[in-house]
């Protein structure tokens, strides 16, 4: 039997769109993507010298306005080999966090999806021995006790039980090992503003990274993930996400990644497993061969392909994994450059003005079925209404080949610039060979 047309073009120019994966039907109404997107709304304001580093909690300065870190990534002040990872500092105590310039910051969630409190009252589990020792000698420092007790009574005061007074030793630290031992991380960078920025519409995000910073990055959220799995035996899946701009579900415009650890697979996954068990390849065949066939390939390397997504709610930019390793720990560096210059090169050119989600769709640590690696880049640019929750059909007002057509010279445009990695091939310089993605050739060894 054929596959449908998961893309159809009407007569008066409607595209009609089917998701392969998710059966999500989305119409593209000629004439109702004719409005502007991303910012322009508000005149922007010159930047306050004197908040430099100051902006929001996340910034350098507030460093005792979020819980304890698990990490940070350091830059080196030393050349090293192009490629390897920067140096990385763990369970950073309350008087060495100004001791050295954090690119990026992994932190507990002050208010996380799923607590240490849920994975102990459900399974048992227990504070590691590692966690505990930090939690009891951060708490013993007066340092540490300002720091805990600061966070912890922000945290009480947001869930309406203030503290009366101070607070007993025993309990700050149950606070620090909770936040240590949560699965719901936050991946932090340095810069809230672009340095040299004058005004505040010059907002730092992903595509205003460089290539490098960008590949570290993404290294220390898959480490992050790693040593989600590898803490907590329980956790059957890591969900990994950037929401950029508050459109897009960000309470603070400051780049940041979110990492969530749950104890389900979740139904995305559970949808594609049906779909592999009946064929392997349906990757390959149902998302990147069929839009190289509709000509909706963006741009490509050695390790990655991106393409115009279809069927998706909002404007969707589809990043595939090439490797043969199905799971982000397993990838070679050159692996791993490859997924994450391409999808710097698509945050540069997509803009810092419009808000996105990136989400991360991974095989869980205990399922069999190899499936690619693949990363969905999201335009917040519409809100569903009445008419998609009446129906379930969904308008969304830049189709797959409009969206290609917005990027593809901005692409071009950055690569002449130098601000993306010059082995991108964008376009039609992109190969369109059948089946690149090699996922089912080698599962990868396991984790543990």
């Amino acid at each position: 039997m054929r596959e449908p047309e998961y893309v159809d073009i009407l007569q008066d120019g409607t595209v009609k769109q089917l998701n392969p994966f998710t059966g999500t039907e989305v119409w593209t109404v000629a004439g109702r993507g004719n409005r502007p997107i991303g910012g322009g709304e508000r005149r922007p304001e010159a930047l306050d010298p004197a908040r430099e580093g100051a902006y929001c909690v996340f910034c350098p300065r507030r460093h005792t306005d979020t819980p304890p870190e698990k990490a940070r990534l350091i830059r080196p002040d030393a050349p090293i080999p192009e490629g390897a990872p920067w140096p990385v500092r763990l369970l950073v105590r309350a008087d060495e966090l100004d001791q050295t310039t954090a690119e990026f910051r992994r932190i507990p969630n002050l208010f996380e999806i799923l607590s240490f409190g849920y994975w102990q009252a459900n399974y048992g589990y227990e504070l590691p021995a590692d966690l505990a020792r930090h939690a009891e000698a951060y708490v013993a420092s007066p340092a540490g006790r300002a720091h805990l007790a600061r966070v912890w009574t922000a945290k009480l005061t947001a869930m309406g039980a203030p503290p009366s007074g101070d607070f007993a030793t025993a309990e700050l630290v149950r606070a620090a090992g909770a936040f240590l031992a949560s699965g719901h991380d936050v991946i932090v960078a340095r810069r809230h503003f672009v340095d040299g920025a004058l005004d505040d519409s010059q907002l730092a995000g992903a595509g205003t990274l460089t290539p490098a910073e960008h590949r570290q990055f993404i290294g220390f959220a898959i480490d992050a993930m790693t040593d989600l799995y590898r803490r907590n035996r329980y956790v059957r899946y890591v969900s990994v996400f950037q929401n950029w701009l508050k459109p897009a579900g960000a309470s603070l415009d400051h780049l940041h990644k979110q990492l969530v650890a749950i104890d389900e697979h979740g139904a995305q996954y559970e949808l594609a497993q049906e779909s592999l068990r009946q064929n392997p390849e349906i990757f390959n065949e149902r998302a990147v061969n069929y839009a190289a066939y509709k000509n909706l390939v963006i741009a490509e390397n050695d390790h990655a392909v991106a393409f115009a997504g279809f069927g998706h709610r909002y404007p969707t930019v589809e990043i595939f994994s090439k490797s043969e390793a199905p799971d982000p720990w397993n990838h070679s560096p050159a692996e791993l450059g490859g997924v994450s210059d391409l999808l710097h090169s698509l945050h540069a050119a997509t803009g810092s003005a419009i808000a996105t989600n990136e989400e991360w769709h991974t095989r869980p640590v205990d399922a069999k079925a190899p499936t690619p690696w693949r990363i969905m880049l999201k335009w917040r640019i519409s809100t569903l209404a009445g008419f998609e929750g009446a129906t379930k059909i969904y308008l969304n007002t830049i189709d797959p080949y409009a969206l290609r057509d917005l990027v593809v010279p901005k692409l071009f445009a950055l690569r002449a610039e130098g601000r993306i990695a010059p082995e991108i091939r964008i376009a039609t310089e992109a190969s369109c060979r059948p089946n690149p993605l090699r996922y089912t050739a080698n599962a990868g060894p396991s984790l543990f």
